[in-house]
């Protein structure tokens, strides 16, 4: 069972690694939270630059968080399976769940976008080692040619907009019941947990094989 232009949360399907299981839609979801939960707002939010092949036949998105080291740890095996692949979007949807740092961190990459700095920000933390302060996190965005005046400034000036992509990026994680990070939705399936190269790589054949229209 694969979701269609419904809301994503009343036909989600859990795959990892060949086994594929459905599972209901999660308990406590509002009826106003709907729009965040479908499949535009979850795999093309128009708020969230898309690495990769924009065009491509299959979205993948992932929340995760810049203190977390698991995300550290498959970064580069995601981002060459996305290279090699040559046809999948990535959606970097910022989940900050373990404390402040992780906060700040999400909250000046998403204002970088304001100055075309946004993957370049991602890719400087997301590959920072040792741990996270604001010291090290603004040091690694200036290295990235992050103009941190202009950044605070949007901080301010776009709160509301970073505010409301937090918002959503937490509801949908929430609802999907993701419980850390990193997680994944690859095109139609919900995929928890750490992955290398060959994982995503099957979690990507599947959701290709979900998505063909059946004979």
């Amino acid at each position: 069972m694969v979701f269609g232009f419904a809301v994503l949360r009343r036909a989600l399907v859990a795959s990892l690694i060949g086994t594929v299981v459905a599972i209901c839609a999660p308990g406590g979801v509002r009826a106003e939270d709907d729009d965040v939960l479908s499949r535009d707002s979850v795999l093309r939010d128009r708020d969230i630059p898309a690495f990769g092949n924009p065009d491509g036949d299959i979205t993948i998105v992932e929340y995760f968080d810049y203190q977390c080291p698991y995300c550290k740890k498959v970064a580069p095996d995601l981002a060459q399976v996305v290279k090699e692949d040559g046809k999948v979007r990535l959606v970097m949807k910022d989940w900050p769940i373990l404390g402040p740092p992780s906060d700040l961190a999400a909250r000046l990459v998403l204002a970088a976008r304001y100055q075309d700095k946004y993957q370049a920000s991602h890719d400087a933390l997301i590959g920072l080692t040792g741990r996270l302060t604001e010291t090290t996190l603004r040091e690694a965005l200036s290295k990235a040619g992050v103009d941190l005046v202009k950044a605070d400034a949007d901080l301010v000036a776009r709160k509301s907009e970073i505010d409301a992509v937090l918002k959503r990026n937490n509801t949908q994680a929430e609802a999907f019941g993701f419980r850390g990070t990193p997680a994944f939705i690859v095109g139609t399936f919900r995929v928890p947990g750490v992955l290398d190269a060959a994982m995503f790589k099957r979690a990507i054949a599947d959701a290709r094989a979900a998505a063909k229209p059946p004979k």
